[in-house]
């Protein structure tokens, strides 16, 4: 008999699938794909965003079938609506916008925007601010690229090797990283400054669906994990995954699934990152129902596995030397 944990989805097979009660779009997400339809059906012109809306290529290709442009850069865009996505935009990009009276749907995730904002909050009181993230993200693009503003991106404690910091340091985090990983940077900071401001902008929702994957990791034979290639939030959760020992498979589509990569297990794990629509989740879990628990032969070890981390809150603390 098969379970899953999730509305509206209910087989029979020898397989459990187990449906983490949060997999799937967030706020942030659904905010943004909604102000993007709500811009193509208003029809005031072209509408394009700066870059994928959102870090899933299924749902952008889905929004481009539907009239959405994309552009790398605002040299490509001359006239009708543009949108700043998820992961928000330098102040130079909004004013170079304002300027050119072009009209601008900022479909900017609420909480990036809180981490913007306290990290420049923290620097212009002086603070060397280092921020807990991928250098390369766009949610870190978007700070660095500003002229106005300078910090040290740090992925872990071990970027920190062989910098030096002192004096008033403010830290921060790319709202998808874990709450091991930047305490671990909070730690490695504190014994060398003489003050350690700290803002934990690490995502609530994230916080919730990293525990949660944990958690169902733990008491599942395979865990699957669905999210676009370039999520970062999806590759987090494959990380926590993988870290407890249980085989984790990280797909962006049902098609990628095959009886070799889930073997003989009977109960199996289903999350999925917060731009991974309830359409392409569905779609996993009935192709789980479909391949055969015999796929593999039962004596067959499963591939290997790799490492990761955890989660947090939004709670500001301050820590003097």
């Amino acid at each position: 008999m098969i379970r899953c944990l999730m509305p509206g989805v209910q087989t029979q097979s020898a397989r459990k699938v187990e449906v983490a009660r949060h997999a799937g779009f967030c706020f942030g997400v659904k905010r943004a794909i909604r102000m993007v339809e709500g811009a193509l059906a208003a029809g005031a012109g072209p509408v394009t965003s700066l870059g994928p809306v959102i870090h899933n290529p299924q749902v952008v290709r889905s929004l481009e079938e539907k009239g959405l442009r994309r552009a790398s850069s605002l040299d490509e865009i001359t006239d009708g609506v543009v949108v700043v996505r998820s992961h928000g935009a330098p102040p130079h990009v909004h004013t170079e916008l304002q300027e050119r009276g072009l009209a601008v749907v900022d479909a900017t995730c609420p909480f990036v925007k809180k981490m913007h904002r306290q990290a420049r909050r923290l620097f212009k009181k002086g603070y060397r601010v280092v921020i807990v993230g991928d250098r390369n993200h766009s949610e870190i693009t978007s700070l660095t690229e500003d002229p106005a503003f300078a910090c040290l991106v740090a992925a872990g404690p071990g970027d920190l090797d062989g910098v030096k910091i002192s004096g008033r340091v403010g830290l921060a985090a790319q709202t998808t990283q874990t709450q091991e990983n930047f305490q671990a940077v909070a730690d490695r900071l504190l014994p060398e400054v003489l003050e350690l401001r700290i803002f934990n902008t690490i995502c609530d929702s994230t916080t919730t669906r990293q525990t949660e994957a944990r958690e169902l990791a733990l008491r599942s034979e395979v865990m699957v994990v669905i999210g676009g290639r370039n999520s970062a939030n999806t590759r987090r959760l494959a990380e926590i995954c993988r870290e407890t020992g249980t085989h984790t498979i990280w797909v962006e589509t049902a098609e990628e699934l095959s009886p070799e990569l889930i073997g003989s297990a009977l109960r199996i794990g289903l999350t999925a990152g917060a731009s991974t629509p309830q359409w392409i989740i569905t779609d996993v879990i009935r192709r789980l129902q479909s391949l055969p628990p015999e796929g593999t032969d039962a004596g067959t070890p499963l591939p290997h596995r790799e490492e990761s981390h955890t989660t947090g809150g939004s709670t500001e603390h301050v820590r003097r030397n």
